[in-house]
């Protein structure tokens, strides 16, 4: 049975929400390959999501499961493999199965489908002709634990995107390895992700007062109150993942500062279609609490 909302409090301005490429534009493409990133980019995607994990010989990759079954159908596990190993794997054709029979289908580059490191990522963000954002999700449990967020803060520092204004921003679902940040790097953005609601009373009393909330867009479907909850807590909400007109209108409603999208070509389409009647949340970096 739906839950109806109880009665709000004054509307949140309707803005125009930040546009981020989850895993890159993975609808249409291999998550977490320099091709759906770039792909993103081509759609006018303003910022890129991605998954890190540390190999064993401590480079940063971007992939999102700890084993590498379900990307390249092998057993290994990236946190006991060497950057070598995991660049001659295919992590692409998983995703069109059957492309090889399509005679139409442009020829592959294996440049842009092989294991992404987050070097080459925030390289492609550095030296985009736009500012591009960059959204860094570490992944719990590891068995590197904090050396994680350890490398991504000096991988951010030698780009000199530690301070204020930066265009990158750390998420996690661990408040732990975001307290470890925010030890390293106090002006980094940080984005607390929000995987179910009944975890939100025991969150509140742990999050940073500037971190931004990072809930999953279904929860806020599913569970109204808590969507008002959030959006009446005065942190900045970014949402995942957006990718239909129905979701992205509820984000508006809530205020919702930034969107992170498998079809960003699609949410970008949806929000030029609105026209320039609404606010707009891009004057400047996103993240800050108002």
């Amino acid at each position: 049975m739906m839950v109806r909302m109880s009665e709000p409090g004054p509307a949140a301005p309707r803005v125009r929400p930040q546009v981020l490429a989850h895993r890159g534009a993975s609808f249409d493409h291999a998550e977490h390959t320099l091709g759906a990133y770039l792909a993103a980019l081509d759609d006018g995607a303003e910022g890129l999501e991605c998954d890190v994990r540390l190999t064993a010989d401590g480079h940063l990759v971007c992939v999102h499961d700890r084993d590498l079954r379900r990307i390249a159908s092998n057993r290994g596990i990236v946190s006991t493999m060497e950057l070598a190993e995991l660049a001659e794997l295919d992590v692409a054709a998983w995703k069109h199965p059957w492309a090889d029979l399509d005679d139409e289908r442009p020829d592959r580059d294996e440049q842009l489908d092989t294991v992404l490191t987050l070097r080459k990522l925030c390289e492609v963000v550095a030296d985009y002709d736009r500012r591009v954002e960059i959204a860094i999700e570490t992944k719990h449990p590891t068995r590197y634990g904090g050396l994680v967020e350890r490398r991504v803060v000096d991988l951010l520092d030698d780009f000199g995107w530690t301070h204020a204004g930066s265009p990158a921003r750390v998420m996690s679902f661990s408040y732990t390895a975001l307290q470890r940040v925010e030890r390293m790097a106090p002006d980094l953005r940080l984005v607390m992700l929000v995987e179910h609601a009944r975890t939100w009373p025991m969150l509140s009393r742990v999050v940073g007062r500037d971190w931004i909330l990072g809930p999953g867009i279904a929860e806020l479907r599913e569970h109204p109150r808590f969507a008002e909850r959030l959006r009446r807590s005065g942190h900045d909400l970014h949402v995942w993942t957006v990718n239909t007109a129905e979701d992205l209108a509820l984000c508006q409603e809530l205020g919702v500062r930034a969107v992170i999208s498998d079809r960003p070509g699609h949410v970008l389409g949806l929000l030029a279609a609105q026209g320039s009647g609404d606010g707009h949340a891009d004057a400047g970096p996103v993240g800050s609490v108002h």
